[in-house]
């Protein structure tokens, strides 16, 4: 039952109230020491993913060259300015996501969708491995209806290559960004100041065809 309980979403009125003033963070990228939040340098874009345990998701586009920046927070629900522990409880109806701060110039929102698909499996409805609950369901929260239609495009190629595969249909949410609530800074880049620390996402092993090209066509 409890498992149950977990993987159904409120509805606005059943949802937390939230909080008028957003949770603390210093704005810096703990491993890079740009800022992880607007305003950012001119021809930077964003885009938002949701797979999963925020911080081996986080760690995944960090280490894509191109990206400026990262950050972690919630999104997709109702609750304004939530804490980790209110996302917890499936009271929210946000997901984990990452805050992908990127230059165009040098990665392609394409590249970025690869790196999406092939991190997690995003077959497994609200849970991801051992994660089980609404935070974890697979998102992708498009910044501008170019990345919308993007989105929808891998996501009917990457279905083909996981159909072959033998998987499940893709259960990810695509729809324009929501907004944004940062989560708390020990949770920003915390693989890297966690080296040991868990990492509860994993890719399915089968290789997304988009993103292959050597220079951004968006």
């Amino acid at each position: 039952m409890m498992w149950f309980k977990k993987t159904e979403m409120p509805t606005a009125d059943s949802a937390l109230a939230g909080h008028e003033n957003p949770v603390p963070i210093s704005g810096v990228h703990y491993v890079n020491g740009n800022t992880i939040s607007a305003p950012f340098p001119e021809g930077i874009e964003v885009a938002y993913f949701g797979m999963g345990c925020f911080w081996g998701a986080e760690r995944l586009f960090w280490e894509t060259t191109g990206v400026y920046a990262t950050a972690v927070g919630y999104g997709g629900g109702f609750t304004a300015n939530a804490t980790y522990e209110e996302v917890c409880t499936g009271h929210t109806g946000h997901t984990e996501l990452v805050l992908v701060a990127y230059d165009p110039h040098q990665v392609s929102y394409d590249k970025l969708l690869s790196v999406f698909w092939e991190g997690h499996d995003p077959t497994q409805g609200m849970r991801q491995g051992n994660d089980v609950g609404t935070q974890y369901r697979s998102a992708i929260y498009a910044a501008t209806d170019d990345q919308l239609d993007a989105a929808k495009i891998s996501r009917d190629l990457y279905q083909a290559q996981l159909t072959s595969a033998g998987y499940a249909e893709i259960s990810t949410e695509i729809a324009a960004a929501p907004a944004f609530f940062y989560a708390e800074e020990y949770h920003q880049q915390y693989l890297a100041k966690n080296p040991n620390g868990y990492c509860g996402i994993g890719g399915t092993g089968v290789s997304c065809p988009i993103g292959l090209e050597t220079q951004p066509d968006r």
